[in-house]
């Protein structure tokens, strides 16, 4: 799977997360300061590695900040991207499931090695449902995007 990263700090978690997604296989591209000579600032990394899911050249993203909000907000606004900071499995587990999440967005603050390996072992197991009321709601957002709202 292609997966664009960002990150607005070169931060050992960061560093960790590439080589984590590298090693499970798939194809990574990075911005921020994962990018030398990129613009480092979280919510223009952020934007960067968004549009890349928006634009259909990546799958999946994910971005960092220092608490993660910042990056989710940026990434947030790019139409079509669902982004959602995780900060344990379960959460991600849901984010995926539930939400139909294609960015994930993770704290370097708060994320450790360890904790990083269950939250992208839950995010790469989990598939969006079949729920019809979180369907509903992912297609409400999606209306959102264009600028249409109600059913």
């Amino acid at each position: 799977m292609r997966i664009s990263v960002s990150s607005d700090m070169d931060e050992p978690v960061a560093r960790s997360l590439v080589a984590e997604l590298r090693g499970r296989g798939h194809e990574v591209m990075t911005h921020g300061a994962l990018h030398p000579g990129q613009d480092p600032r979280w919510a223009v990394c952020s934007e960067a590695a968004a549009r890349e899911v928006a634009a259909g050249t990546a799958e999946q993203a994910v971005v960092c900040c220092w608490t993660g909000t910042g990056a989710s907000i940026a990434a947030n606004k790019v139409a079509g991207v669902r982004a959602a900071l995780c900060t344990d499995a379960y959460t991600a587990d849901g984010a995926r499931r539930w939400n139909d999440a294609n960015v994930l967005a993770l704290s370097l603050r708060l994320t450790s090695e360890p904790l990083l390996k269950e939250i992208l072992d839950a995010w790469f197991a989990a598939d969006a449902g079949e729920d019809a009321d979180d369907r509903e709601n992912v297609a409400h957002i999606g209306r959102l995007d264009l600028g249409r709202t109600g059913p």
